[in-house]
């Protein structure tokens, strides 16, 4: 792979989340590079704290909630955690841009759709009124939406095209990196081709980076270059698509990959990995892991397995592969 210069740097980041109930540990951890016009996928179940990391590259944590205990964020050179207010404003919409999950939720609904878009542009651009709401019908017709729609109201658009318009308001400043969060759960599957197929068209005549944020085995294999496994807010494997998906090493990731359905390998019922999700709230010693592992041992139960290489560009964190285990 040739060599390309690191955009955002993810170090050993760590998150929680406290209320008068309860006090659960969302990141633990989290290591994770993403180069200039790279594709990166961030794969896991509900609650690995995918989202969560998307949220800190923003620094956009809930207030009071949300807690950055640890650790640390490099965008383009210089920690999101230390920039002020201000600084963040200027990047946010503008250098990294985010599509979010559910398209209803993320478009004002008092507002029309043109209007919404063309705010990121007077915001960012310096755009007068009439230039914004003309690139604001330029976008959306680049994302397959008519131009005159701009006068309409989100409650007008059906989901797809909501997420389109979604996508259209993030690549409004052509942004340095594009955070998509299961852009494509709400959607019908239909509607989904045409979104991914759409989000790789873009990716390549913007030439942005793209954080791909699924549980979906098969959207980062449609679209991404790298794979990041996700569990307990922890990485726990990554590398190259083609190196993970063909020779996954983490039994979590072995698990994943095990449970897709095959057009060849007719069974009855599909595979599972046994156990629940950890509780971020009560995450076992050791590796997180380890209750739902069938290759467990002491070690795994006593100590957090240290990321470790496997081949070129492709590194795991399981004590079976490491000098100890």
């Amino acid at each position: 792979m040739e060599t390309r210069e690191n955009m955002l740097e993810i170090k050993d980041l760590r998150v929680e989340y406290v209320t008068e109930r309860t006090h659960a540990y969302a990141l633990n951890g989290v290591n994770l590079t993403l180069r200039k016009g790279e594709s990166l996928g961030l794969v896991g179940e509900a609650g690995a704290g995918k989202t969560t990391t998307a949220l800190s590259i923003l620094n956009l944590l809930p207030d009071r909630v949300g807690k950055h205990t640890g650790g640390d964020i490099i965008f383009d050179g210089k920690s999101v955690f230390s920039m002020s207010e201000k600084e963040l404003l200027s990047i946010r919409g503008d250098r990294i841009a985010m599509i979010f999950q559910n398209p209803l939720t993320s478009l004002n609904p008092l507002f029309t759709v043109g209007e919404q878009i063309a705010m990121v542009l007077r915001k960012h651009k310096n755009m007068n009124p009439k230039q914004a709401m003309e690139k604001a019908a330029e976008l959306l017709r680049l994302v397959g939406i008519d131009g005159s729609r701009t006068k309409d109201y989100p409650v007008q658009f059906s989901g797809g095209m909501r997420q389109r318009a979604g996508i259209a308001a993030a690549l409004a400043c052509d942004p340095e990196l594009l955070i998509a969060d299961e852009p494509t759960t709400a959607l019908d599957v239909t509607v989904q081709a045409q979104i991914l197929e759409l989000m790789k068209k873009l990716q390549l005549e913007f030439s942005s980076s793209l954080l791909m944020i699924t549980h979906n085995l098969g959207i980062i294999s449609e679209l991404c270059e790298r794979v990041a496994v996700m569990y307990a807010g922890r990485i726990i494997e990554t590398g190259s698509v083609k190196k993970v998906f063909t020779n996954p090493c983490h039994p979590y990731t072995v698990g994943l990959l095990d449970a897709l359905p095959s057009l060849t390998d007719k069974k009855e019922r599909l595979n599972v990995i046994p156990g629940l999700v950890a509780n971020p709230s009560d995450l076992p010693t050791g590796c997180s892991f380890n209750p739902r592992c069938q290759h467990c041992t002491q070690q795994c139960k006593q100590a957090v397995p240290e990321m470790v290489q496997v081949d070129d560009d492709h590194f795991v964190a399981c004590h079976k592969y490491s000098k100890e285990g």
